[in-house]
C-alpha cells in the first residue's frame, strides 16, 4: 500500500483500529507476564520473564507515542478491544509456569508473524514501526530456549505442552478473525469488500498456522 491510500478515511479507521488492538495486546502482555513471573521455579526465570515483560512495555509505548504523533487518543483506540483481548486470556488460562511460558511463546510469535503480514500493506511509517517492534526477538528467542531446557528437563511434559499449544493456536486465529470481522478491521486495508477480506483472512490463517506449526517441530512437539 502507498502512503496515499485511495480511500483515506477508511484507511485511517483502519489505521486507528490496528494500532488500538497492537497497543492493547502490549499492554495486556506487559500485565501477564509480570503476573506469570511470580511463579516461575526459579529466581532466575522470574528475572527473565520480568525482562520479557519490560519489552512489551517498551512496545506499548512506542505505539502509544505513534498515537501522539497523530493527535490520537490512544485509549480510545484500545477500549473498542479490551473486552475481546481480556476474554481471550480468561479462556486460556495457564494451568501452571510451563504453561504459561508456552502461552507467552505461542502468542508472541503468532502476534509478530501477523502484524509482520499486515505491514505487506501499510503506508511506510507504521509499516516501520511494526518492523522496530517486532524485530526485537530478544524474547522470542529466551522463550524458546527456556522451553527447549524445561522439555529436555522433564519429556513427560511434550504431550501436554504440544495440546497446549495446539489449543493456543486455534484460540488465537478465531480471535483475530472475529476481531477483524467485528471491527471491520482487515476491510481497509486497500479498500478491500467483505469477499476481499475473507479472502485475505484464509491466507493469513494458513500462513500463520504453517510458522506455528514449523516452530512446534522445532521444539520437537507435534504441531
Amino acid at each position: 500500500m502507498s502512503s496515499s491510500p485511495a480511500d483515506p478515511a477508511r484507511y485511517n479507521s483502519f489505521l486507528m483500529d490496528l494500532l488500538g488492538v497492537m497497543a492493547y495486546g502490549e499492554l495486556s502482555a506487559f500485565e501477564r507476564l509480570s503476573s506469570d513471573a511470580r511463579y516461575s521455579p526459579t529466581l532466575h526465570d522470574r528475572a527473565v520473564l520480568g525482562r520479557i515483560a519490560v519489552i512489551e512495555f517498551q512496545h506499548y509505548e512506542l505505539v502509544s507515542a505513534r498515537f501522539e504523533e497523530m493527535g490520537l487518543d490512544a485509549e480510545a483506540a484500545m477500549l473498542p478491544f479490551q473486552p475481546s483481548v481480556d476474554h481471550f486470556h480468561e479462556r486460556t488460562r495457564p494451568a501452571d509456569w510451563y504453561e504459561s511460558l508456552m502461552k507467552a511463546y505461542v502468542i508472541d510469535t503468532v502476534s509478530a508473524d501477523f502484524y509482520r503480514a499486515i505491514a505487506r500493506y501499510v503506508d511506510a511509517e507504521t509499516r516501520e514501526l511494526i518492523e522496530r517492534i517486532q524485530s526485537a526477538d530478544e524474547a522470542t528467542a529466551v522463550l524458546r530456549e527456556r522451553l527447549k531446557r524445561a522439555l529436555a528437563d522433564d519429556p513427560r511434559l511434550a504431550a501436554r505442552l504440544a495440546l497446549w499449544a495446539r489449543r493456543l493456536l486455534g484460540e488465537a486465529l478465531t480471535e483475530a478473525q472475529r476481531v477483524g470481522f467485528e471491527h471491520a478491521f482487515l476491510g481497509g486495508l486497500s479498500g478491500r469488500d467483505a469477499a476481499g477480506a475473507r479472502e485475505l483472512v484464509s491466507g493469513l490463517t494458513a500462513e500463520l498456522a504453517a510458522n506455528h506449526s514449523r516452530r512446534m517441530t522445532q521444539l520437537g512437539l507435534a504441531g
